[in-house]
């Protein structure tokens, strides 16, 4: 490719994402607009349907600044449309929103939104294991389409007509499931049934050893915290969170 036609591109793909590039000598400018309208439409339409809350939350303006600066300032590392979600969360939990005076809880509210499309789209495999374990001997498996989530913000209750303006004491920790009808459920964990299943995530150990680690976390007997975290452990087998113990 010659250099001039190259360097022209790159004037031109640099001005349609940011209009106070300087122009190009022989483009007309009216042109130049309708290609920038073209690419920000898509961007605004495929970003919207993605995050519906936080457009809503933001309003019209604020949430056009939000995109207008993700196209000019973000250098995307996929080209692929249904990761273009993830890129936004990524740009927002660099600190974009801090330069941009956007709310506190924006990128948590990001990422709890984009974990349904991440879910949807997960083409994981549930690794080999025994239905029928013992989940207190054996080693519990967790399904790699249930996700245990935890926020300083309260995620799941912002919206337009809720916008809050300080974090509570208490993070809102929440459970994302991809069940066997193909949709994606949320609910709310209590603290026990979160610090089991982030557990669940991050060791290899019998049900009993992740039971006695969370006794001692909470200043308990292992004894006392067996029964409730035996009967937790098989409620979550049931609902398919747990998929049984390592084959």
């Amino acid at each position: 490719m010659p250099e001039s036609f190259h360097e022209q591109l790159m004037t031109l793909a640099s001005l349609v994402r940011d209009p106070l590039q300087p122009e190009p000598a022989g483009i007309e400018a009216r042109r130049l607009a309708v290609y920038r309208r073209l690419f920000i439409g898509n961007l605004e339409s495929l970003l919207g349907g993605g995050f519906p809350v936080i457009r809503a939350s933001l309003g019209a303006k604020q949430w056009r600044a939000l995109v207008h600066a993700f196209y000019a300032d973000y250098r995307c590392q996929t080209p692929l449309f249904t990761e273009l979600a993830g890129e936004l969360v990524s740009y927002l939990e660099e600190g974009a929103g801090d330069t941009l005076g956007l709310p506190s809880w924006l990128a948590e509210l990001a990422h709890y939104e984009w974990m349904e499309s991440a879910l949807l789209l997960s083409d994981s495999r549930e690794p080999a294991h025994d239905p029928e374990g013992d989940l207190l001997e054996g080693v519990p498996l967790l399904s790699n389409l249930a996700w245990p989530l935890a926020y300083r913000w309260p995620v799941c209750d912002i919206g337009p007509n809720h916008l809050p303006k300080a974090a509570p004491t208490e993070p809102t920790l929440i459970l994302i499931q991809r069940r066997a009808d193909q949709r994606v459920h949320f609910s709310r964990l209590a603290p026990l049934a979160y610090a089991l299943l982030a557990s669940l995530q991050t060791r290899d150990s019998s049900g009993r050893e992740h039971l006695a680690v969370l006794a001692e976390a909470v200043g308990v007997s292992a004894g006392e915290i067996l029964p409730s975290g035996r009967d937790l452990l098989e409620s979550l087998r049931v609902q398919g969170v747990v998929l049984g113990t390592r084959a």
